[in-house]
This record gives C-alpha cells, structure tokens and sequence, in this order.
C-alpha cells in the first residue's frame, strides 16, 4: 500500500510519455484522488526533435526543454532513478541524484524510460562519438563545430587543418539528416567571418547501411533529399558502414578512409537497458511487451508506451509494431493517461490507435521535406515552413511555444550566432588554473653552463 492516504502512481520517466501522461492523468483526476510520482534523472523534459536546430544554432537550449515541476506542479517530482521493481511488494527502488537509495511504494505504474543510443563495438566509437540524444550532446556539438573552425584558422599544420573541418555522421535517419543539414548551414554561414576558411575547405560525410536515407518519407523523396544534400557538397555514402574510428581515423566499409575529428553518431535507438531489472515481459529487442491498451502484458496495474513499449500498432494491421517518434509517444501518452485513471476507477480500457499522419524533416533554414496523410508531398521552404508550424505547436508548455517562436521570428531580421564557447566543456578550469599552486619559475642558466652551452 502507499504510505500516503490516497493511491500512488508512479511514472518512472519525465520525457514525451511522462510529461503528456501526467498531465492527463493530472488533467482528468478529481481532487485528492491519488498521489502522481514522476521520477527522471533529469529535472526537465527534451523536445528531441530541435536538438538538431540547437546544433545548429536556430533554437536556444533553454526552449527545448520543459522543466518537470513548473509543468507538473500538482505532481511530486523527484530528480532520481528507478533501478528496481518489487511487483510482490508494489516498492521501486529510488536513487536519488544525491544521498543514498530508498524504496517507494506505488499502487499504479507507468514505466516510460525511453531509449539511449543504439551503439556498435566499434573500435574507437566510445572515445570519440558523439551523439545527439540530449540537449547537451547538441550544444556540445554546437560548440565543437565552432572550435574546429577556429582551430583550421589558427594553424599552419595542413593535416592538422584538414582533420578539423571534416565532419562524419553515422545514420540517415531523420536525427542524422537534420543534423549534418544543420552544421553545415551553420559551418556554411560561419565560414564568412573567418579569413582563411570557407566552405570549400570543409569536408561533411554522411553514412547509411541502409539502401535510401529518410525511409520515412518514402523512397522518392529519399532520393530528392539524398540529392540536394549533395548539391551542398556533402557526401552521402548508403549501403556501408563505419569499420572504425581509432584515433578519429575513420574506417568505412567501402573503403574510404578519412582523417575527422567530428564523428556524430544517430544511428537509432534501443530501449533504456534499465528495463531489465523492473521485471516486466520484454520483446525480443528489449523493449516492455503491451497490450493494444497499452498496459502491461501480464499486469493490470502497469502501462507503458514510447521508445521503450513494444505497442501494437492497429492502424497498419496484424503484426505491426508503433514505430519509435515522438507523433505516436505524445497520442499514447494521451490514452495512457486515460486508461490510467479509468483503471483506478474500474473502468473499462481503450485501445491505441491512430493512423501515421506524415513526416516531415528540416534539412537547414529555409530547407525541408514532408510527406502528409502518406499522399501529399512537400520540398523545400513549403515544407521547412510545415515543419516549423508543427514543431513550434507541438513543444510543451506555452512559455516555451513562446520562445520558440520569438526565436524564429529575430532570426528572420538579425544573423545567426556564430560563437562557439569551446570552454563550456571544462568551465572551471580556468579558477582552477588560478586557484592552485603557482608554476615553479625556471631557474636561469648560470653563466658557466652558458659558456659550456655556447661552446658546444
């Protein structure tokens, strides 16, 4: 039982299923009916979908995220992990992002963990990759890009030169697309304030297993994108992969090889592997097994959806499986939070379904691709502005919908940004450089060892 008076429901996770499920779960409860528990790591939700405009400077990180207690502020919000499950006892076990662990109990169950990176044994991934699942990974990138620059200005050294202004993403997929469109726009803009750099030094690769990139939007539009990428001077490379990237010397399967110190990794997502200590059914790729009403196969107290559920999908038939975006994270998280409080009511639940309305990519300012309702297809600035009106709507809260538009709206009368702040990786080291002990000063030669020096 709760240790509270009224029932406890527990949503392990703060991303799109959390938020949007607490807040109708929030939403449809009556007064003092039960105690909503969000635990998450982070004290924010990440609308995913700008990270790739944050990379490239056209959304400010502050707007991508939705801080967990100014949008749930009738929930309780604890900054922490999950990292067990007693189903026989109703406890999780709670570590919190100081102190030590303690359980808590629940009565109801939401596990929306998401997904992490799906990563490969690469030798030297680990070292160098960087990925683009978190508002940090997208500022970093930011950053990183900027300080190549500068560094190929600053140097003599060709090898040296050449290495920072090539740029390698690994995956097609929509993360992939949208990011290497992005910092090349950015790099494309940035090059005009540098005096020794301009585009035509910069070398930007994409790298697909894959036979098409954007499978989402269908094979013709794949190739239409495929194309004007290139026109831009980034080669894209389907059907191969990266071997290595040992000291940023990277290794494709097609034989290319190349010197980058840029190597971006989007290729896909896998459920968060904490799921295996929540002892719940998982499918075989890891993903939580449920029901077309999203609960929980085997637990009539347990829901899941997003990334991390294995959720039939009705709409495309018998043996179809929600694909991992945010268009069916946020519709799921809706019925979720429906099935939820009808559950704590006795009530029968409802079923998942809905019909895939698009997709739609922005592949830098004034550049995109969509298809809608899976007929209507739209290029270019039609289809970046598309992308910018449903983006721009779908960001939670209205403080952030706010944001985002008063973003866009400077950014049609004033210039990108083209800082970098390079430090931002290690803040403090330049107190701690002034704060320890100072350098020994290096003792001048005496004039016997001058003379000896000169001698030789």
């Amino acid at each position: 039982m709760s240790t509270t008076e009224r029932p406890r429901i527990l949503i392990v996770g703060g991303g799109y299923v959390g938020l949007y499920a607490a807040m109708r779960i929030l939403k449809k409860m009556r007064y003092g009916e039960a105690t909503v528990t969000v635990v998450d790591p982070r004290s924010y939700m990440t609308y995913l979908p700008f990270l790739p405009e944050a990379a490239g400077g056209n959304v400010a990180p502050r707007n991508l995220v939705a801080p967990l207690r100014t949008a749930l502020k009738k929930a309780e919000v604890l900054t922490g992990s999950v990292t067990g499950v007693d189903h026989a006892r109703k406890v999780a076990t709670i570590q919190p992002a100081a102190g030590d662990s303690y359980e808590l109990p629940f009565d109801y169950l939401v596990v929306a963990t998401g997904s992490v990176s799906r990563t490969f044994p690469i030798p030297g991934l680990a070292e160098h990759g960087i990925g683009m699942k978190t508002v940090e990974e997208a500022i970093s990138l930011r950053n990183h890009v900027m300080s190549q620059l500068d560094k190929a200005e600053s140097t003599t050294d060709e090898a040296v030169r050449r290495k920072a202004l090539t740029f390698v993403v690994i995956g097609g997929g929509f993360a992939g697309v949208e990011t290497i469109a992005e910092i090349e726009d950015m790099a494309r803009d940035a090059a005009k304030i540098y005096k020794t750099v301009s585009r035509d030094d910069m070398r930007f690769i994409m790298v697909e297993a894959a036979n098409r990139i954007l499978p989402e939007v269908g094979p013709d539009l794949g190739l239409w994108t495929k194309e004007k990428l290139e026109e831009r001077n980034i080669e894209v490379f389907i059907e191969t992969s990266m071997d290595s990237c040992v000291d940023q010397h990277v290794v494709l399967k097609n034989g290319v090889e190349v010197d980058a110190s840029t190597i971006v990794w989007t290729a896909g997502v896998k459920p968060n592997p904490v799921l295996a200590n929540f002892g719940l059914p998982l499918g075989p790729r890891g993903h939580v097994d449920t029901a077309p009403t999203l609960q929980v196969q085997g637990f009539d107290y347990v829901w899941s959806a997003g990334d991390n559920a294995q959720v039939p999908d009705l709409a495309a038939g018998e043996g179809a499986w929600c694909p991992p975006n945010a268009q069916h994270a946020c519709r799921q998280a809706v019925v979720l939070g429906d099935n939820v409080v009808a559950g704590m009511r006795g009530f029968p639940q409802k079923e998942y379904k809905h019909k895939n309305l698009g997709a739609v990519a922005g592949l830098g300012l004034h550049k995109g691709v969509a298809i809608l309702f899976g007929k209507y297809k739209l290029k270019g600035r039609p289809a970046w502005w598309f992308h910018r009106l449903y983006h721009g709507a779908m960001v939670p809260t209205m403080n952030r919908k706010i944001r985002v538009f008063t973003d866009w709206t400077l950014a049609m009368f004033l210039k990108r940004e083209t800082v970098g702040l390079s430090e931002m990786e290690k803040p403090f080291s330049a107190f701690q450089e002034a704060a320890g002990p100072a350098p020994k000063p290096v003792e001048a030669a005496k004039p016997a060892e001058k003379e000896l020096a000169s001698s030789k």
